[in-house]
C-alpha cells in the first residue's frame, strides 16, 4: 500500500491526523505543531514516529521543519489543520513567503506551510461562524489565497453526527487540491431527524440548502448512550477504574478495542447546592427554580439527552454550568472519559495534564471519525 505522509499544523491533540491513520489508508502523520506544551505531549504519546514541535508556529522556519521531517517540497502529501480563528480579522490575500514576517497572521501561517511545501491536497477546518464573517469576505480571501498558490478549493460546513461521531458538531472544512484536482468531500453515513447538507456558493449571498438525510434511509447517528452506556455508573466525585460490563454495541467495542484499562473515568465532586442544581435539571435552565440559580445561558445546568446525538461539547463540559453536560441519567457532570466517547475518542487515547487540561484538549479537539471519515475523500482524490 502507498504511503502518504501528512503535517498536522495547530495540532492540539492531533485528533485529526489520528483519525486519518486509524482509517488504514495509508496516511502516515510525520508531524504535529502545536503552541501549548501539554498539547504537544498528547500529540507525541499517540503519533510516536511523527515529529512533534511546541512553538508557536510564526517563530517556526520552514526550512528547519523540512530538516526535521526530512520531507521537501512537493514531498508532503496533506497539509490538515485548523489555525484559531482569532487571526480571522485581518485576512489578507497571500503576499510573501517570509519566514520572519511577525505581521503574519496564523491563516497565513498555515496558507505559507502550502505554498512552500506543495501538498497534493490541504484540508483546513475551522468554526463555522467563519463562513459569514465579513458577510463572506473572509472565506472568499481564502479561497483567494490558495487559488492564487494553484489549488482548486471548495468548502462544506460537515457535521460530525453525519460520520458516526455521538455529537452534532459542525466544522467548517475547506478542501483544496494542488493541480486542480477536485475537491471530494465525504458522503454522510448517519443521519438524525432534520439533518442536511450545508454549503455556499461563491456568491456573498449565505445559504442554508442541503438535502435532507433523514429520508434518505440512513443509519441513526449515534446517540449519547451508545456512546458511553456500558461506562460503569458513579456518583459525584467518585472513579471508575474498570470496565465492569463488556461493551453494548460496536460503537464501544472500537473504542475499547486497545484499551488495556478504564482511564480518566472520574466525576467533579459537586457542592451540595450543584447536586441540588442537578437533580432538577432538564433539557434547559428553566427547569431550575429561580432560588437556586441567578444566571445561566439557556443551556447551563442542562442534560443531555441520551437518546440523541450530543451537542458540541465545550473545553468546561466537567462542569454542569457549561453548554448541556449534565449526564443523562446520573446526577453530575460528564466525566473526562465520556467526554472523550462523545467525541469519538478511543480508550486507549492518551491524554497528558492534569484534569483541567485533558477537558479542554477534548473539548477542542476535531472528533478522530470526522478525520477519518474525511480521509477517505482524500485517498479518493490521491487516486
Amino acid at each position: 500500500m502507498e504511503r502518504w505522509s501528512v503535517f498536522d499544523l495547530f495540532c492540539g491533540t492531533g485528533g485529526f491526523s489520528y483519525g486519518m491513520e486509524s482509517s488504514n489508508l495509508g496516511f502516515d502523520t510525520r508531524l504535529g505543531v502545536d503552541v501549548l506544551p501539554v498539547a504537544r505531549t498528547t500529540f507525541h504519546k499517540n503519533h510516536k514516529r511523527a515529529v512533534s514541535i511546541c512553538c508557536d508556529i510564526r517563530k517556526l522556519r520552514r526550512a528547519e521543519v523540512a530538516e526535521a521531517t526530512k520531507l521537501g517540497r512537493e514531498e508532503v502529501d496533506i497539509i490538515v489543520g485548523g489555525p484559531p480563528c482569532q487571526g480571522f480579522s485581518s485576512i489578507r490575500p497571500f503576499r510573501s513567503t517570509n519566514d520572519d514576517d511577525p505581521r503574519n497572521n496564523l491563516f497565513e501561517e498555515y496558507a505559507s506551510y502550502v505554498n512552500y511545501f506543495r501538498p497534493k491536497v490541504f484540508v483546513l477546518e475551522n468554526v463555522v461562524g467563519l463562513a459569514t464573517h465579513k458577510d463572506g469576505a473572509t472565506i472568499d480571501s481564502m479561497q483567494e489565497c490558495f487559488e492564487a498558490l494553484g489549488y482548486r478549493c471548495e468548502w462544506r460546513i460537515l457535521n460530525a453526527a453525519h460520520y458516526g461521531v455521538p455529537q452534532k458538531r459542525e466544522r467548517l472544512v475547506m478542501i483544496g487540491g494542488r493541480d486542480q484536482a477536485k475537491p471530494i468531500f465525504p458522503e454522510p453515513t448517519h443521519a438524525f431527524s432534520g439533518s442536511t447538507i450545508g454549503y455556499r456558493d461563491r456568491s456573498r449571498v449565505v445559504r442554508a440548502v442541503g438535502q435532507d438525510l433523514f429520508s434518505a434511509q440512513l443509519p441513526e447517528a449515534m446517540t449519547v448512550m451508545d456512546a458511553i452506556g456500558d461506562l460503569p455508573p458513579i456518583e459525584s466525585g467518585d472513579e471508575a477504574t474498570s470496565y465492569t460490563s463488556g461493551p453494548l454495541n460496536a460503537y464501544q467495542a472500537a473504542r475499547r478495542e486497545n484499551a488495556t484499562e478504564l482511564r480518566l473515568h472520574n466525576a467533579t465532586a459537586h457542592s451540595r447546592k450543584m447536586l441540588e442544581i442537578i437533580r432538577h435539571s432538564g433539557r434547559n435552565i428553566d427547569c431550575i427554580p429561580r432560588h437556586l440559580i441567578t444566571s445561566g445561558f439557556s443551556s447551563s445546568y442542562s442534560r443531555l439527552d441520551a437518546d440523541e446525538p450530543s451537542v458540541t461539547l465545550t473545553v468546561n463540559f466537567v462542569h454542569p454550568a457549561s453548554n448541556r453536560c449534565i449526564h443523562p441519567e446520573q446526577d453530575r457532570a460528564l466525566t473526562p472519559r465520556e467526554g472523550a466517547r462523545i467525541q469519538s475518542f478511543d480508550d486507549g487515547f492518551e491524554f497528558a495534564g492534569n484534569r483541567t487540561q485533558i477537558a479542554k484538549q477534548i473539548g477542542n479537539a476535531v472528533p478522530p471519525l470526522l478525520g477519518k471519515a474525511i480521509a477517505g475523500s482524500i485517498s479518493r482524490m490521491l487516486g
